[in-house]
């Protein structure tokens, strides 16, 4: 479904792009060399820029995609999280089945997920796909990690 529509248009229905994100990142409480986490506020809003980033480029002849990046100040973005890696997969899976275009991202060189976005789609679209699960809501400076740096990026 790719039913573009001008800026303004639907707002009971908004273009959103979803990006969800591993808990596991950041609320590791108790360090596993198999869990990526703890790491900081800056490196986990890395891997949601990567992958959203990814996604608008992946898809960016989409007339969805276009109609978003064309309304800079009207875009909406849904930070979502799930509790770790196979949640991610899973809900990776999930999309792929309903046809929701969608990406993965993996961070390199450790090659473990760490964020997926959807492309933009209307909220009806994908909302039902992604109504159970939470809204990111952790506090800045709330002491849940922040000590582990991955990588440049």
């Amino acid at each position: 479904m790719s039913a573009a529509a001008a800026p303004g248009d639907a707002p009971e229905d908004p273009l959103i792009m979803y990006v969800v994100l591993r808990r596991d990142l950041w609320a590791s409480p108790d360090p596993d060399p198999a869990t990526p986490g703890p790491w900081s506020l800056g490196s986990v809003s890395a891997q949601a820029c990567h992958a959203a980033t990814a996604c608008l480029w992946e898809h960016r002849g989409d007339a969805d995609v276009q109609a978003y990046c064309a309304d800079l100040d009207g875009m909406r973005k849904a930070v979502l999280e799930v509790k770790g890696e196979a949640q991610l997969r899973n809900l990776g899976a999930k999309l792929a089945a309903a046809g929701i275009a969608h990406r993965l991202w993996v961070e390199q060189p450790e090659g473990f997920p760490t964020a997926l976005a959807t492309k933009p789609y209307r909220k009806s679209v994908v909302g039902p796909h992604v109504r159970k699960l939470q809204l990111c809501r952790v506090p800045v400076g709330g002491g849940e990690g922040g000590r582990r740096e991955p990588g440049p990026g």
